[in-house]
């Protein structure tokens, strides 16, 4: 399936979801007969911010009839006080919407505003961001769109299609008396799509590009370590893939880049995301 069918397929079922934790019904806006009443709201960025997540607030608005319109598309830098978009329709309707639409806006746009930040201090380098599999449960499809919308690149999604041998599965290997080789073949068999390989050790680095890995994960080390490492691994295995993963930040990022990092993937892109702020503001007379 393409990738922007599994966005939409994606959006409608969590719109459903989300749109489902708030009941029902909506028995303030019945008790004020909020749904007599057609409005217009605005939607702001408070701060600067990179818009993300307007095809989930898209499914949202499809689910409680209302017409969302966008000042500006997803993946656009916004400065602050900007209108990010406008809500017209029965109010009662926006405002059973309005924490469900923010609440994905802001997640997504806090995933692509951090996104855009680590794309920007390695701009000039042949390097790739990239996001990890630690992201909220049930929102894997939903931050990892953000992480692209921000300038970010795609890891993998699941386990089914790509193998990657971690330290853990280096300590099954070790208990079971298999070899990283067999173990690689045994995933080509399997049909993975590329084998990747956690190396924590320059034995582990040796073995991986003997095994034939077509990439490698160089986990918890120094730039000048990922440096020499990387260009050992180019001389075994020519065209190897070089990640680097674990202890990486805004601080020191571009040392990993520049010391010919081909992907640098970061985790806090989505297990530590902080919202971006957006607001929704019904106009006044509307």
């Amino acid at each position: 399936m393409e990738w922007t069918s599994v966005i939409e397929q994606d959006a409608a079922r969590l719109a459903r979801l989300a749109l489902a934790e708030d009941g029902e019904r909506d028995l303030t806006s019945l008790a004020v007969h909020a749904g007599r009443i057609t409005a217009q709201g605005r939607i702001e960025a408070r701060s600067e911010t990179v818009l993300a997540g307007c095809r989930y607030a898209d499914a949202v608005a499809r689910l409680v009839k209302i017409k969302l319109e966008w000042m500006a598309d997803d993946g656009r830098r916004i400065p602050a006080g900007g209108i990010v978009g406008t809500l017209v329709g029965d109010l009662g309707s926006i405002l059973r919407a309005e924490r469900t639409i923010l609440n994905l806006l802001q997640r997504a746009s806090g995933i692509a505003t951090i996104t855009r930040q680590y794309v920007d201090t390695v701009e000039g380098t042949a390097c790739t961001i990239l996001h990890t599999r630690k992201t909220a449960p049930g929102l894997r499809v939903f931050d990892a769109h953000a992480v692209q919308l921000g300038g970010g690149g795609l890891h993998r999604l699941d386990l089914a299609g790509i193998a990657m041998i971690k330290d853990n599965h280096w300590a099954a290997l070790a208990r079971n008396g298999t070899s990283l080789a067999d173990a690689v073949q045994e995933a080509r068999r399997l049909g993975a799509q590329a084998v990747q390989v956690e190396v924590e050790t320059a034995e582990q680095l040796k073995l991986a590009c003997a095994a034939g890995a077509d990439r490698l994960l160089i986990d918890n080390q120094t730039p000048e370590r990922l440096r020499t490492w990387g260009a050992r691994a180019r001389e075994l295995r020519p065209g190897v893939e070089i990640e680097a993963t674990g202890g990486i930040s805004l601080k020191n990022v571009r040392r990993f880049a520049e010391a010919g990092a081909d992907f640098i993937s970061v985790g806090a892109l989505t297990h530590s995301v902080v919202a971006a702020d957006l607001a929704l503001e019904i106009e006044p007379g509307s």
